[in-house]
């Protein structure tokens, strides 16, 4: 299909055009036009990289690496709207065409990478680079797509790059159908409840079920299976089996041995990413992931991970000790299990800090604070939110922000926010990028999103949300920050573009502004009296705040470890259970403790390749974050001007056309240390 011919009558290829620097027409979108307008972006990108190689004048700057950056505009757009769909929307319609639609996706890709005249072109660019009069953000821009051409095989022969196309397809069709099991596992598994076993669950809780079960059309509670849902009632409900139940429920999604298992899915993808890192030349798929990433090897994050395990392992033994006497006192006769560490973690909590968290939450208004992350965002970065009623949504529950800096007035982007649960929508909670900011064409602002799954209350009620449920809300605000306060030439280094373990750090520095007496003594007011927090309260939540740190950081330790495990294991064959089993018992995991995200659910590493052999990136960028808050402590306070300005210039406005670990040293003026990171979780 040539450009002259694509059909500009499928709204999705029509540029994005209308106030605030232009948006996608999201309210126009119909699933069928996903499929051709994929297909027409993608034959105009073809179209575009041909002109690039047929231009007979010399490789350069211009006619190669910018004319890369300008290419596949129309694709981008498509791309970014088909990925909202997926996570937000994926209904049986969309599935069907995200099956069909990833493989072709997969095999244009690797088509482009392989481009054996075109890789000619950037590699003679590149070893040329030191003579040409090149801006360091274009040597990094250069080098970058040198890297990236070599690291999808660029330099195979032709016969491995045939084979790590078919492997690539091979991929995402697997990795599309591990996302669906998932879902599916998600809607189609809940709980039912009847009125008398309500017990110990928060108002709010039991409205939700009651909505779930309308939603269904039946009556009584359900509890959805999702960790939204589950784990307040893991928290509160004081009916032991059904905590067993719920828990059960929830840790076997993708493992039930139905149509739905994903053990088999996850075996097979284990194979084709070893096979693909030996035709790369990698001794496993871990050890390619991590050649352009801070930690460089997986020995360095698993040496990490490693430092940190045995701490959290000792403070879990506290834990449960302290759990089991309490269970002990009230003469319950059991044995800390999975099902009763949140339950118990509460009552802890209760006793040692005064402290329920259904006290806390009426205190917690979701709209509250959103605003108060806005008003931080003012207060660091100088930018303020408005509230835009003319820019289309794809869902009524989603509202849009235009941001702006609040001294000159000029946009910097869009902020869409899709805070609730609902089915179609996959779990947990994450940030999209809908538009790159850069300098190119004319100055083109960022859109971005936070999705989450926040439980919905009665109309005309406020959202309260948990503590933890804050935290959340505060890291994925930090990620839309990354994007929003971009501001460099080249969209490949816009925002987000770092590297999985450095990414992670702009949005675990903004989780410590929850707590700041400034955000909780202004904004964390009581749904129903307005009031402010009670200063009382106020210090037993800062006292309580290392609380349940062993628990938090052993379930995502052990999913951290399992994931390197997995792929460092090479091509053996891996039975998904056994191997989570072994793995774990010989790393000492409490029986107490299950995987944060267990093998057959653990969408970060099998949905795609994006963290496979990475999720340690938590881990290494709060490395990075515990010690950049110290910068502000020893600087008198959380919003001290000058060093949130450093913390905009150095590390949230440069994306990746700053080195990272330059970035940070120009910010904090040395490297990181694990010793802030210890200390702020209480080992």
């Amino acid at each position: 299909m040539k450009k002259s011919e694509i059909n500009n009558g499928n709204i999705l290829l029509n540029d994005w055009e209308g106030p605030h620097n232009g948006f996608p027409p999201l309210d126009k979108v119909r699933v069928s036009d996903f499929k051709p307008a994929l297909l027409a972006a993608m034959a105009e990108l073809d179209e575009e990289v041909e002109t690039i190689v047929a231009t007979q004048s010399p490789p350069s700057f211009e006619n190669t690496i910018l004319a890369l950056e300008r290419a596949g505009k129309k694709l981008n757009r498509v791309i970014a709207l088909f990925y909202i769909w997926s996570g937000n929307l994926n209904c049986p319609e969309f599935q069907l065409v995200d099956t069909e639609m990833q493989p072709e996706l997969a095999a244009f890709y690797d088509k482009q990478y392989q481009n054996n005249a075109l890789f000619q072109k950037i590699e003679a660019i590149y070893e040329s680079m030191e003579l040409g009069n090149y801006s360091d953000e274009q040597k990094i821009l250069i080098k970058k797509y040198h890297q990236n051409y070599i690291l999808k095989g660029a330099k195979l022969s032709d016969d491995a790059q045939i084979k790590v196309a078919a492997i690539n397809q091979k991929l995402a069709a697997l990795q599309t159908k591990f996302s669906q099991n998932l879902l599916a596992d998600e809607e189609s598994k809940f709980l039912e409840l009847t009125v008398d076993q309500l017990a110990g669950l928060p108002e709010a809780l039991v409205e939700n079920a009651a909505m779930v079960a309308n939603s269904k059309g039946q009556t009584g509670w359900i509890i959805s299976n999702t960790r939204s849902s589950i784990d307040p009632f893991l928290t509160y409900s004081s009916v032991r089996s059904l905590r067993e139940q719920a828990w059960k429920m929830f840790v076997n999604r993708g493992d039930n041995g139905d149509e739905n298992d994903n053990k088999e899915i996850i075996s097979e993808i284990l194979q084709l990413r070893a096979e693909r890192a030996k035709l790369f030349g990698f001794e496993t798929h871990a050890h390619w992931k991590l050649v352009d990433k801070m930690a460089k090897t997986p020995e360095n994050a698993m040496k990490l991970l490693e430092d940190v395990w045995k701490p959290a392992v000792k403070r879990v033994a506290e834990e449960v000790a302290d759990m089991q006497a309490i269970a002990d006192q009230e003469g319950a006769n059991i044995k800390i299990e999975p099902w009763d560490y949140r339950y118990y973690a509460e009552k802890v909590r209760k006793a040692k800090y005064d402290l329920d968290e259904n006290e806390v939450k009426p205190y917690l208004q979701l709209d509250q604070m959103r605003a108060s992350m806005f008003w931080m965002a003012g207060e660091l970065f100088n930018i303020q939110f408005d509230q835009l009623n003319d820019v289309p949504v794809y869902h009524k529950d989603v509202k849009v922000w235009k941001v702006s800096n609040k001294t000159s007035g000029k946009q910097i982007g869009l902020w869409y926010f899709d805070p609730y649960a609902r089915e179609g929508k996959r779990s947990g909670a994450w940030m999209n990028t809908y538009r790159e900011q850069s300098h190119l064409y004319r100055e083109q602002t960022t859109i971005v999103s936070n999705n989450c799954n926040f439980i919905k209350g009665i109309p005309g009620e406020p959202v309260l949300i948990s503590f933890d449920d804050a935290k959340t809300l505060f890291h994925e605000f930090g990620h839309a920050l990354h994007g929003l306060c971009s501001n460099v030439t080249y969209p490949s280094l816009s925002g987000t573009n770092v590297a999985t373990d450095y990414v992670e750090f702009p949005s675990q520095i903004l989780e410590r502004w929850l707590t700041t007496p400034e955000i909780l003594n202004k904004f964390a007011l009581h749904y129903q009296t307005g009031k402010t927090i009670p200063q009382d309260l106020l210090e037993r939540i800062d006292k309580a705040s290392k609380f349940n740190s062993g628990f938090n950081t052993l379930e995502y330790l052990a999913s951290a470890l399992i994931d390197m495990k997995l792929h460092l294991a090479g091509d053996q064959k891996i039975d998904p259970e056994i191997f989570e089993k072994a793995e774990l018992a010989k790393i000492g995991m409490p029986k107490e403790i299950v995987m944060r995200h267990r093998t057959p659910q653990f969408g970060h590493i099998f949905s795609d390749d994006g963290y496979s052999a990475g999720y340690y990136s938590y881990l290494w960028s709060d490395v990075l974050s515990s010690d950049a808050y110290v910068a502000f402590t020893e600087a008198g306070g959380p919003y001290d001007k000058k060093v949130g300005k450093r913390l905009q210039e150095k590390v949230f406005s440069v994306g990746s056309s700053v080195d990272e670990s330059d970035g940070y040293r120009a910010f904090r003026g040395k490297d990181p240390s694990i010793e802030a990171l210890m200390a702020s979780r209480g080992f």
